[in-house]
């Protein structure tokens, strides 16, 4: 079984939606699927003007049918709203394909804090492009309710999952005075990293990512420590070696990065919103309140113990598992009513 995932954002972009496709992808394999991506590796691409690390591609009708046809998929995922996203849309719509859609980003929170677009605008943008979607992909039930009331149709639960492989505890020493506080993510206007960074807290506070507010933060906060993107191992002893996780974004859908900061024994401080509260709810490993700083300082009294045990539950062949149970809701030459089911061999389509 094949599936093509259509995604506007990928290497050298360090964020959710690339760790969330490449580790689902992973996954999958192991369940007897292969995940082909259509990325902007195949086609020009240009810098945003208020992002210049973020690049997006200029797909042309005859490359995007080329690429689709070579890759003989058995569904079709579009996972952004981006170029990419758009004109394979287009082409399924013109040849009669269905595909599932994938809802990673709040673009009207992040397209208001940067321009005076109407989020109204945006929404019923978002809702065109997914309506003839077989199914919208959220992240948290949460999201999934938001979606559902603000229009959206076929929307559906795809949770995320966490490395504990390569996330755990280990004994490493970061040589900064204590307690450390550390926050990874995008270094931009709508991470909120100001309200984590104009806290009057003990001990030290290290930024991890990049992003186009990064210079602007490091004049304005010469005391915090920004260590600029980290990967793989290196950010992996980061985490570990870090007491508090800080997560001051209001407006990301899930927080990919709560999961492995659990993952590496840190308990989280964060505002009662959406993402966070739908990664930890009621579970004891984490603060959330409008309070930031107090939510700092008590979650240094959380047990690493429950922080690792808690992400321990979520493993990315779960959610690559549901993944595949709704991206292939359907073939392109069977009745819209087959299904996919798992099987010993591995996953088949059933009527």
């Amino acid at each position: 079984m094949k599936i093509l995932v259509a995604t506007d954002a990928w290497h050298p972009q360090v964020n959710g939606v690339v760790r969330t496709l490449v580790m689902m992808a992973e996954a999958a394999r192991g369940l007897g699927v292969e995940i082909d991506f259509l990325t902007p590796n195949s086609f020009r691409t240009f810098a945003l003007p208020s992002y210049r690390d973020l690049r997006l591609a200029l797909p042309g009708p005859a490359k995007i049918a080329e690429l689709i046809e070579r890759a003989a998929p058995d569904s079709i995922h579009i996972a952004t709203e981006g170029p990419i996203g758009f004109m394979v849309r287009r082409y399924c719509r013109k040849h009669g394909l269905p595909f599932t859609t994938g809802f990673h980003t709040r673009f009207p929170e992040y397209v208001s804090a940067r321009s005076p677009i109407p989020e109204r605008w945006v929404w019923a943008a978002l809702r065109a492009f997914h309506r003839p979607s077989q199914a919208v992909m959220a992240a948290t039930p949460a999201l999934v309710g938001e979606l559902r009331s603000r229009g959206f149709r076929n929307v559906v639960l795809w949770s995320r999952g966490v490395d504990t492989k390569l996330f755990h505890p280990r004994d490493i020493d970061i040589c900064l005075p204590g307690p450390v506080f550390l926050c990874v993510g995008r270094v931009a206007v709508e991470k909120n990293l100001e309200a984590f960074l104009a806290l009057d807290l003990p001990g030290t506070k290290v930024i991890v990512g990049d992003g186009p507010a990064r210079r602007k933060l490091e004049r304005r906060y010469p005391q915090a420590i920004f260590l600029g993107a980290r990967h793989g191992e290196e950010l992996a002893e980061i985490y570990a070696a870090c007491d508090v996780f800080v997560f001051p974004s209001k407006t990301d859908t899930f927080g990919l990065v709560l999961l492995e900061a659990l993952a590496s024994g840190l308990p989280v401080a964060a505002f009662p919103v959406q993402g966070p509260r739908d990664v930890i709810g009621s579970a004891t490993v984490g603060v959330l309140s409008d309070d930031l700083r107090a939510a700092c300082l008590e979650a240094l009294n959380i047990p690493r113990e429950a922080c690792v045990e808690f992400a321990a539950g979520h493993s990315w062949e779960a959610s690559a598992r549901v993944f595949i149970e709704h991206a292939c809701r359907v073939r392109f030459d069977g009745p819209e009513t087959e299904l996919v089911e798992f099987g010993a061999e591995g996953p088949h389509f059933v009527t």
